[in-house]
């Protein structure tokens, strides 16, 4: 079977991804489910050209911008059934992003602890 790739952005010009890789475990809070799509973990931001400061909850991570060695393609499946049937059906792989870059969070996260504000005694 013959898988045809295409890309419909033009030579240069499908749109750039990254990989956020992180050490241990992101746990997702019981309540949500299995409702992972469009769930806000944290919010990165870019310090600098190659710095990143990624916050999740009470925590600040830092990391670099680190390019692969192999650039990825993400892929969308898309299938087309012809009127003959399922044989004649053709599968096309479309390209609708690149990977080139991973960012780095390879150290332990920075605990943002604010200090509470303290209640004054009214002396009278």
């Amino acid at each position: 079977m013959q898988i045809q790739v295409r890309c419909a952005c033009g030579e240069g010009g499908c749109p750039e991804w990254a990989i956020v890789e992180l050490q241990g475990v992101v746990e997702a809070d019981p309540s949500i489910g299995n409702q992972l799509q469009n769930l806000e973990i944290g919010h990165l931001c870019c310090s600098s050209q190659s710095v990143y400061k990624f916050t999740v909850g009470y925590h600040e991570l830092s990391g670099t911008k680190v390019p692969l060695k192999k650039p990825l393609l993400v892929l969308k499946k898309r299938k087309e059934e012809s009127l003959g049937g399922a044989e004649s059906s053709t599968t096309e792989l479309e390209v609708i992003g690149i990977i080139r870059h991973r960012i780095l969070f390879k150290n332990r996260p920075k605990a943002l602890i604010s200090v509470p504000q303290t209640k004054e005694k009214k002396t009278g």
